[in-house]
């Protein structure tokens, strides 16, 4: 498995994402090749720093970083030679098959559709966040790609995500909900009116509306949602996760009997940990593009970019964009026809 590493995307970019690719090369026998792209110098210093060498490792130089504050499409135009452009590039030139960056999340998602097209049938690429529950994961598609979709692209972000539960979570009819004010058919604005009305037609497997509450107490596999208010919820519950540890980590260290219990419940809280830890999962897939973007936090850790190099590298077994375009060629009188179909980069 051929990876492309962006080295400079990220808050603590070069270091962190060095590092995580150390970890991921030392643990992930499956990797026959990482790219690092990014300031050669930098990256060398980080690899000399750690003490590490491997001849899967490749460095490619790039001259430019995109800033927080740069265009999305306009940094893809003006910063040709941006460490995310030419990571892309490989995947593009077909010498990497799939690219990670925890940098500018729009300039990510640009290079990705302008440079690698979509699949047939997709209008715009989504971002599918996987999310646990008591008793399941499901997708939260879109988190964050496309912040005003037309009714007919959140139907093909439906089919995305029932794409991905089924052939990489192994969810065999997987449930889709589409996220609303109500769980009553009325409910919501008029766009989620359209787009209910859509699914309901699609011969998804759709349970309706779902609320906030209803994603972790009466989940659905996929939950549907345009970008902005995705992105919105998957900070909001990483934040809450967070702080409810905070919490109840302030409030076990009060006595020593609550001390005591919590030494003895260690291994619980190490598993609710764990299980909500954004660390744990790394990165998330930009779903519907000709190729494979795994999209990282900003301020990923070490063990986070490892994470999402391995989510790149499951994407790769998976080959899910075969998976994604049989869904959409079922149900084509729901999705848009492309002019031409091109090859397609599993």
């Amino acid at each position: 498995m051929r990876i492309a590493l962006d080295a400079m995307g990220g808050d603590f970019a070069p270091g962190h994402i060095v590092e995580g690719a150390v970890l991921a090369l030392r643990e992930y026998e499956q990797l026959s090749k990482l790219f690092l792209v990014g300031d050669q110098a930098r990256i060398a210093q980080e690899l000399s720093r750690l003490g590490f060498s491997d001849p899967r490792i490749e460095i490619v130089n790039s001259t430019q970083v995109v800033d927080m504050s740069d265009g999305a499409t306009n940094s893809v135009r003006s910063k040709r030679d941006s460490s995310i452009s030419r990571a892309v590039d490989l995947v593009k030139a077909g010498e990497a098959e799939a690219v990670v960056s925890a940098g500018h999340t729009g300039a990510a998602v640009a290079a990705a559709h302008i440079k690698l097209r979509t699949l047939p049938g997709i209008d715009r690429p989504a971002i599918a966040a996987v999310m646990p529950t008591e008793t399941n994961y499901f997708v939260l598609i879109d988190a964050g790609a496309n912040t005003s979709p037309t009714p007919l692209q959140m139907v093909q972000n439906a089919f995305m995500g029932a794409a991905y539960s089924k052939h990489v979570l192994g969810y065999a009819n997987p449930s889709i909900g589409l996220m609303s004010i109500g769980t009553e058919d009325s409910k919501g604005n008029d766009f989620t009116k359209e787009v209910f009305e859509l699914l309901k037609a699609s011969k998804l497997n759709f349970r309706g509306n779902v609320e906030g509450h209803d994603i972790f107490e009466n989940p659905v596999e996929v939950v549907v949602c345009d970008g902005f208010v995705g992105n919105v919820m998957l900070k909001t519950i990483e934040a809450t996760a967070t702080a409810v540890l905070h919490w109840l980590k302030s409030e076990l260290m009060r006595t020593k009997i609550r001390m005591a219990g919590a030494w003895l419940a260690r291994d619980a809280f190490r598993a609710i940990k764990k299980k909500s830890n954004p660390d744990e999962y790394g990165g998330m897939p930009l779903l519907g593009i000709n190729g494979i973007c795994i999209i990282a936090h900003g301020g990923s850790s070490p063990k986070a970019v490892k994470n999402a190099i391995r989510q790149g590298a499951e994407s790769i077994r998976t080959q899910v964009n075969p998976h994604i375009i049989q869904e959409v060629h079922n149900y084509s009188s729901l999705c848009s026809t492309p002019t031409s179909s091109p090859r397609v980069i599993a």
